[in-house]
């Protein structure tokens, strides 16, 4: 999922002064998971905000609306009149929200983020979340034993570790596991050894983002 993190409250103050009248909106999918910005995360948010306009004795028109996705028009079309009536739209989902909401709105529709969208994640713990991939469109999990050295690799290497780990810790970061021990740890125990001889290819445009916004077109789903 894409995990994602509240901006700190005084960044959002500042971000919305100029605006009166405010919509925020939540997400109800990944960022509802994380915590960050689902509808209980937009409650909490606009009672803060409220208590901080109070105190400076600024007046603010708070309304709060949470769909079930910010990236679909199926579900941003409905709420659409809610965000006409507002003079900003705080959204509380990820970059991909932000920019789809502002796209089905109407360019003129100020579409502000609320959130960091950090990384695509896997829930490790309560309360934790770490990165598992980069979205690079050129999947090598099948060579690499289910370990994507492009997100956990601190420095991308597609062909083995660069020397300077220790005891299966990155140097860069030492509460980095060595992405490239955690490779050769898997494939030895599953006898797939020979998989590390296969030279993999330095990542094309899809990478490096060098070829602009990518797009997936699925011509048997369209109508």
């Amino acid at each position: 999922m894409i995990v994602a993190e509240r901006k700190p409250l005084n960044e959002i103050l500042e971000m919305i002064k100029p605006y009166r009248n405010l919509l925020i909106m939540g997400c109800g999918t990944c960022v509802s998971v994380c915590m960050a910005g689902g509808e209980k995360e937009v409650d909490i948010l606009a009672t803060e905000l409220r208590m901080a306009h109070k105190k400076v004795g600024e007046d603010h028109h708070i309304e709060v609306a949470t769909i079930q996705r910010q990236c679909d028009r199926e579900y941003v079309e409905p709420v659409l009149s809610k965000i006409g009536e507002a003079d900003a739209v705080l959204s509380l989902a990820c970059g991909v929200g932000v920019q789809y909401v502002t796209e089905v709105a109407g360019d003129t529709t100020i579409v502000l983020p609320g959130v960091n969208t950090e990384f695509y994640g896997a829930n490790l713990d309560a309360g934790v979340w770490a990165e598992r991939c980069a979205g690079c469109g050129e999947c090598i999990l099948h060579l690499t034993a289910g370990v994507c050295p492009i997100a956990r690799c601190a420095k991308r290497l597609l062909n083995g570790p660069c020397g300077g780990s220790q005891e299966g810790r990155c140097e860069i970061n030492r509460e980095v596991e060595c992405a490239w021990q955690l490779i050769y740890q898997r494939l030895e125990e599953r006898g797939q050894l020979e998989l590390l001889e296969e030279v993999i290819p330095s990542k094309g445009w899809k990478t490096s983002l060098s070829g602009g916004p990518r797009k997936v077109v699925r011509e048997d789903v369209q109508l």
